[in-house]
């Protein structure tokens, strides 16, 4: 009963920065973890970050993007987002925002999904 819908993917230039915002509608009273993964083509689908409901919105980065991408939520809006800064090519791929019961990094605990955003790093 959670829908989520990915934006802001698009082509830029290594180097450059791109926001992903995650929307989510429905049942959005229910505390969930939210998390971003990635896939490209012929690769398996990668954790990327997430962000939980407790403690403020506790965060968790896979080590290829930590300090370079950031996860952040706004509540009253019921949006997650996703600034990614330094881009590489190897950053391209379908971008998901996903919901979960718990702070994980496996991607079957979450169980709602939207349907992709793509990003395009050009070198």
């Amino acid at each position: 009963q959670v829908h989520l819908q990915e934006s802001g993917g698009g082509l830029v230039q290594a180097g450059g920065s791109l926001k992903l915002s995650c929307a989510a509608s429905g049942r959005t009273d229910s505390r969930r973890t939210v998390g971003w993964f990635r896939q490209a083509p012929g690769k398996e689908r990668e954790f990327v970050a997430y962000i939980t409901d407790n403690n403020g919105g506790r965060t968790f980065y896979s080590e290829s993007v930590k300090g370079r991408f950031t996860i952040s939520k706004d509540n009253a809006k019921n949006m997650v987002y996703l600034q990614m800064n330094s881009l590489k090519p190897e950053d391209s791929a379908l971008y998901y925002c996903a919901a979960s019961w718990v702070g994980t990094t496996t991607r079957s605990m979450y169980d709602y999904w939207g349907q992709g955003t793509q990003v395009t790093v050009s070198s």
